[in-house]
């Protein structure tokens, strides 16, 4: 089973585990559908208090999570989850429709690793899920 580079093993037959925080419906499918195409079992959260409950419980390799969400922002849910000590080491990837870099910058200090803005290009994605989780997740068809 290969562990990620910053996650922890996945107990999904060695498939990384991908926390999905959005809360527009449309966007979840499509970000569910991409991840799972290439090989990762996803998890999904609609709000920020639902991200951290899920990321204790399930410890994923990596969390995309929006900003703008209900019940608790994604800037809160993340600085929350980096006070976890089985959570801090989890890659955390923003997706904003903001692209000012002001915005970017705000993420990041609050303990995002990286930020993608909605819309965003398969490429983007691939990257990114290449960089935190692994090549082999990225190279698949879809």
């Amino acid at each position: 089973m290969d562990a990620s580079p910053r996650g922890e093993e996945s107990p999904n037959e060695g498939r990384p585990t991908v926390l999905v925080v959005e809360d527009h419906e449309d966007t979840r499918f499509l970000i569910t559908y991409l991840l799972g195409a290439r090989g990762c079992a996803v998890k999904v959260a609609k709000n920020g208090e639902e991200a951290i409950r899920m990321a204790e419980d399930v410890r994923p390799g990596l969390v995309l999570m929006d900003i703008n969400l209900p019940r608790m922002d994604g800037l809160t849910a993340t600085r929350r989850m980096r006070q976890i000590a089985g959570l801090k080491g989890v890659p955390v990837i923003f997706l904003s429709g903001h692209a000012d870099a002001s915005f970017r910058a705000e993420a990041l200090a609050q303990g995002g690793d990286d930020y993608l803005v909605k819309p965003f290009a398969l490429a983007e994605l691939e990257r990114l899920l290449e960089r935190y989780i692994g090549k082999s997740v990225a190279a698949s068809d879809t």
